[in-house]
């Protein structure tokens, strides 16, 4: 659908997105994307503050998230704002906490099915912000995976779901590990506008690294002072980008990962060098990934009562 920038009567700022055609087959992923988003509660997920689903052409009512996304900062024309390495792994981190959560502690397991650069919102403090439940799944609690047509994004898609349309949790943690590949490189997930044999920047970045050329594929804009912590995120990415979904990591345990490195390194940034002590005994501080808010359910309110006459739209371009 088409996202637009509303003001509600109260004078909050949100956002709405709505179907661009009265279609039933584009009416579903608004319902479903009511359905899963009612399911969670998490600070590092767009909120869905209420829902129209009863007009000929349904709308659904979002928190505002002022920054745009990753993609935009990482890809944009005008990238007004450069990302540093340290907001980059916070954001990795950020979404990554969301992903497990949603694998592990949400009250039914979750696949996003869509997780991307475009997908994950900054907001005033640069905090990640995942969207798009449209295409999630959730995920009975006596399966491990779900048959279903292949739907996703190209150069996010998991190789294993494309060829088998066996959907798991680890087709999150794939998608999750070009998302990664993007961060550390300023690079497309897939782009026409590079050599054949580098379009697709998962096949690119995997190549690149066992010929142990990371430090060739950084994006110039990452200080690399930092760089044995580089080659620890990019062996994480590394790792979800692995053909063999058995091989990859689960998201719990790379977000905990990812916390580590980021808890020693903003401990690194203000006080100087660690000792392996130190390290130590930080690590021993690394949260689990738990619910966020101790429940697991949101204040959605489906109704018709956001309707457009009570409220001013601007387009703030489409999805």
């Amino acid at each position: 659908g088409t996202v637009y920038k509303g003001v509600l009567q109260d004078k909050r700022i949100v956002a709405i997105k709505k179907s661009k055609i009265s279609d039933p087959k584009q009416i579903e992923p608004f319902i479903n994307e009511v359905i899963v988003l009612s399911q969670i509660n998490h600070r590092n997920v767009v909120k869905l503050l209420g829902c129209c689903l009863e007009t000929e052409v349904p709308l659904l009512v979002y928190e505002f998230i002022p920054n745009g996304t990753v993609h935009d900062h990482l890809h944009g024309q005008n990238q007004t704002l450069k990302l540093t390495w340290k907001t980059r792994l916070r954001i990795a981190k950020e979404t990554a906490g969301v992903l497990a959560y949603l694998h592990s502690t949400a009250s039914t397991p979750i696949i996003h099915r869509d997780v991307k650069s475009t997908n994950i919102l900054l907001d005033r403090n640069l905090t990640a912000k995942v969207s798009d439940f449209g295409a999630s799944r959730i995920v009975p609690l006596d399966h491990s995976q779900i048959t279903t047509l292949v739907q996703g994004t190209l150069g996010y898609l998991d190789p294993e779901y494309f060829h088998t349309s066996h959907l798991t949790e680890k087709s999150d943690v794939y998608s999750f590990g070009v998302v990664l590949a993007e961060l550390l490189t300023g690079k497309q997930a897939l782009s026409f506008n590079r050599p054949e044999e580098d379009r697709n920047l998962a096949v690119y970045f995997v190549s690149s690294m066992k010929e142990g050329w990371l430090h060739h594929i950084l994006d110039t804009n990452i200080d690399e002072a930092n760089i044995e912590q580089l080659k620890e995120v990019a062996h994480i990415a590394e790792r979800c980008l692995r053909v063999n979904s058995d091989e990859r990591p689960t998201m719990k345990e790379v977000a905990m990962e990812l916390e580590g490195i980021l808890v020693i390194e903003e401990h690194s940034w203000g006080s100087g060098n660690l000792s392996s002590e130190e390290t130590d005994n930080l690590l021993r501080t690394v949260p689990s990934i738990n619910g966020e808010d101790g429940v697991y359910g949101s204040g959605t309110n489906c109704s018709d009562s956001y309707s457009t006459n009570q409220m001013s739209m601007s387009t703030i371009g489409g999805r």
